[in-house]
């Protein structure tokens, strides 16, 4: 069986998106208004599709379902996780999502707890919770319509890191690239749009009383840590419930055994290659490949950043 699995995803345009995906990753975009990459993706209608071995051709949403045993015989129905990458050459709507107990009530669905890892060299900020420490006086500024006083806007920068876990009010601003790894649900809802209208002249729909109802005031969660290896540096950049995230930056090459059933890798810098039980595949930056349950050692080399996530429940 397949020991990697590299895959070309899907595009999505956007009323915010841009041209990056093609200046930096050389991606065939469908118009200078693409937002996202979905490119390691198993959900219905826009799942990867595998470009490599015996199932060249078929969704990833496809061989999750039909062979288990290339992730671990995972009890989950579906692909748990959706990694993207959002290209914002404008402001995101203001926006929370529900977590799953809520997701479950409201929309018969998973919650979507997610983290972004910033990819852009310019400048550039998010909206990352809210400046107030309870929820009854977040409804209240909600109410009265007095944004600046509600959202906590702050700066970012190449490599920054954040975990934003469902309830969390948060945005993703204007020339901002992103590295988005997520639980596998598209539930979002519109908390504010700054009264922006669509191609047809309409305000964009907003959902204020299910954002009301699923925000949760949240404090800033864990500490990245760092661990120094003999040819790269890596970080452990979040330990959640539902999913791990790593960066690795390698500076000549690092060695490897598969210590879970299966990993999403992200090539976001540089090139290089892997060796997977005496196979070698070359790498470069916008690449995105799953190392799977019948890999067992692997070695990197070159130089290149990759983040690497893996879902904690199998």
């Amino acid at each position: 069986m397949e020991k990697i699995l590299f895959l070309e995803g899907k595009f999505s345009e956007k009323i915010w998106g841009g041209a990056r995906l093609k200046t930096e990753y050389a991606y065939p975009i469908p118009s200078d208004k693409t937002g996202e990459y979905w490119a390691i993706s198993g959900m219905e209608g826009a799942s990867s599709v595998v470009t490599n071995g015996d199932f060249k051709g078929e969704s990833l949403r496809d061989i999750y379902r039909n062979h288990k045993d290339l992730f671990g015989n995972s009890k989950e129905e579906n692909f748990p996780l959706l990694v993207k990458i959002i290209d914002a050459a404008d402001d995101l709507s203001i926006q929370v999502h529900p977590d799953d107990e809520m997701a479950a009530r409201l929309e018969n669905s998973k919650g979507k707890t997610e983290c972004w890892y910033i990819l852009n060299e310019e400048d550039a900020s998010i909206v990352f919770g809210l400046k107030v420490k309870s929820k009854e006086e977040a409804i209240k500024l909600i109410d009265e319509r007095k944004w600046t006083d509600l959202l906590r806007e702050v700066p970012t920068q190449k490599g920054d890191f954040f975990f934003v876990r469902a309830g969390t009010v948060h945005a993703i601003k204007k020339d901002s690239l992103i590295l988005e790894i997520q639980q596998a649900s598209d539930i979002t809802y519109r908390l504010y749009d700054y009264d922006r209208k669509d191609a047809d002249g309409n305000l964009r729909q907003l959902h204020l009383e299910k954002s009301k109802e699923v925000i949760k005031i949240i404090k800033e969660e864990g500490q990245i840590q760092k661990i120094s290896q003999q040819g790269y540096e890596e970080r452990i950049l979040t330990e959640n419930e539902y999913f791990e995230v790593r960066e690795f930056k390698f500076k000549s090459e690092g060695v490897f055994k598969r210590a879970k059933p299966y990993l999403l890798e992200s090539v976001i810098e540089g090139a290089g290659e892997i060796e997977i039980d005496g196979e070698v595949y070359p790498l470069k930056k916008g690449d995105f490949f799953i190392i799977t349950n019948f890999a067992k050692d692997y070695k990197i080399t070159g130089k290149l950043t990759i983040i690497e996530a893996n879902p904690m429940e199998v």
